[in-house]
């Protein structure tokens, strides 16, 4: 069997290229951090319980909607955990939430072994690399200027650009379009079956399923699960795969 002739390889940014597993100890901190300025007193398993518990309630209720900015569905979880817990937190706290958060993601994330290596030697190969990630601008931007990604994608798109979240189609369409290619010359490489594989396929896209061990991606279960093309567990192995 001849394999397609991709010209381009599109990424899922979180839990595919950088690692969630090595994030756990961010959301403690942050968790913390927010329990002291609110005055809420806790066991600290039942801080984090709550805080997971009211996240994915969040994420089923942002579930449906085709495009909506991950700060304000972040801000939503956060709302939800200080209810939950007796508190009640103002438009501030929700801010300074927000960017501790991120400033904790930024200073923490790591990259998948491999990351670099396997983009370098996917551009060997002719291949045109990008990333599509539901992700807002103040988060992709210096994240992937911290990391060096910025040098070795040929372009990237954050939903907040697009006014697209995956799975929903507009978001593949309008990467597609700013790559210039057709969703049958892409290779889509994600971690979660909901958002990656279940929006790209449909599509005529080839989608390759990355899972991350000890980490669950983002909105698991709050959708239809694709089927994937293919199945690796770890990066490299996309150059044997591309030949």
């Amino acid at each position: 069997m001849t394999r397609p002739a991709w010209t381009d390889v599109f990424f899922d940014f979180g839990g595919t290229l950088f690692s969630y597993a090595a994030l756990g100890r961010q959301a403690f901190d942050t968790v913390h951090r927010a329990a002291a300025r609110l005055g809420i007193e806790a066991d600290p398993a039942e801080l984090l319980a709550a805080y997971g518990r009211c996240s994915a309630e969040s994420w089923a209720r942002f579930a449906d909607r085709p495009y909506y900015l991950h700060r304000e569905l972040f801000q939503d979880g956060m709302r939800r955990w200080a209810e939950d817990l007796g508190a009640e937190p103002d438009a501030a706290f929700l801010d300074w939430f927000h960017e501790q958060q991120r400033q904790a993601l930024l200073e923490r994330f790591s990259l998948r072994e491999g990351c670099i290596e396997t983009l370098r030697g996917l551009r060997e190969r002719g291949l045109r690399l990008s990333i599509v990630s539901n992700i807002d601008d103040d988060y992709l931007h210096p994240m992937l200027e911290r990391a060096g990604l910025d040098l070795l994608l040929d372009h990237w798109s954050s939903s907040e650009e697009a006014g697209s979240c995956k799975p929903d189609p507009g978001f593949f369409r309008y990467a597609c379009g700013k790559a210039g290619c057709a969703p049958q010359d892409v290779l889509f490489v994600g971690d979660s079956r909901e958002h990656d594989v279940a929006g790209a396929r449909p599509l005529g896209m080839t989608t390759v399923l990355i899972p991350e061990a000890g980490a669950t991606p983002p909105g698991a279960g709050t959708g239809a699960a694709g089927d994937p093309h293919h199945v690796i567990s770890s990066l490299p192995e996309l150059l044997e795969l591309v030949g």
